[in-house]
């Protein structure tokens, strides 16, 4: 672990993060993390090109673009724009598949093309709906938990870990790592909200804590996965230190979307 690397951007990170979901106003909010979306998308593709399947970025980028507005704008539906986006993306593959070889790959590449919007901005822009309707206390959150839960893993793994947990997508990641993650994130979820939701109540911030760090634990290898299937350890060196975009937001994938879904079911 080279802390010279990863500490100045992590400060970096971390300051962008508060100062915009802290103060930003929402459309500044919300540009800022379509552009996150795009970077990470984006680097998705790259791992996909490793393995010479070829989903078509500009396409990938509008699409997500498109999914993302209906976060946005109440009155623009999701069902209608994805009725939009597949018209609109099966008119473009019927054009520019015209030649036997890019029959062959015209599966994957529209497979992958759409898979990757989904994967990423339909689940990434669940945070802008958290912000607008519960306030950038339940963001923190919700970060809380899943780095306390993942500091706990990391450490208690590194201990007394010995079964592996998914050897193929995460090697290092072991049961009894997983298990002290749910247990530390559980404990540090309870202070967390006494801290930055007081009106929750413990029982309930214990249910968050433990569903969040279970789907942010499932998150992580499934991302992980992308990579090994392309013999790579990040999805970029962008961020130095921290490898690229869809790293840093790997375990938020399934997190976030069922953390929101959460929070409607319980009417909070």
């Amino acid at each position: 672990m080279d802390l010279k690397k990863r500490l100045p951007t992590a400060l970096i990170m971390l300051t962008v993060i508060f100062v915009t979901v802290q103060y930003a106003p929402g459309w500044m909010f919300f540009i800022v993390l379509q552009l996150f979306i795009i970077a990470a998308l984006l680097e998705f593709y790259s791992l996909c090109r490793r393995r010479t399947i070829l989903p078509q970025r500009s396409v990938g980028v509008i699409t997500a673009l498109v999914l993302g507005a209906t976060f946005y704008f109440p009155q623009f539906h999701l069902e209608f724009a994805l009725f939009l986006i597949i018209v609109a993306v099966g008119v473009y593959y019927l054009f520019l598949v015209n030649s036997v070889e890019k029959v062959v790959v015209f599966p994957q590449s529209i497979a992958l093309t759409f898979f990757g919007v989904v994967y990423v901005s339909f689940t990434l822009n669940f945070i802008f709906l958290l912000r607008q309707r519960y306030g950038p206390y339940l963001i923190y959150f919700l970060l809380a938990v899943i780095f306390i839960g993942d500091t706990g893993a990391y450490f208690i793994g590194k201990m007394w870990g010995r079964r592996p947990l998914a050897p193929i997508a995460s090697p290092r990641k072991t049961w009894e790592g997983s298990l002290g993650g749910v247990v530390t994130a559980c404990l540090g979820g309870i202070l967390v909200q006494q801290i930055l939701w007081p009106s929750l109540g413990w029982p309930k911030a214990l249910i968050f804590s433990f569903f969040i760090n279970v789907l942010a634990q499932i998150s992580d290898p499934v991302e992980s996965l992308f990579k090994r299937a392309v013999g790579v350890k990040d999805s970029s060196n962008l961020l130095p230190g921290h490898g690229g975009f869809l790293d840093r937001v790997d375990s938020l994938i399934f997190a976030l979307p069922f953390f929101y879904f959460l929070l409607k079911w319980l009417k909070i």
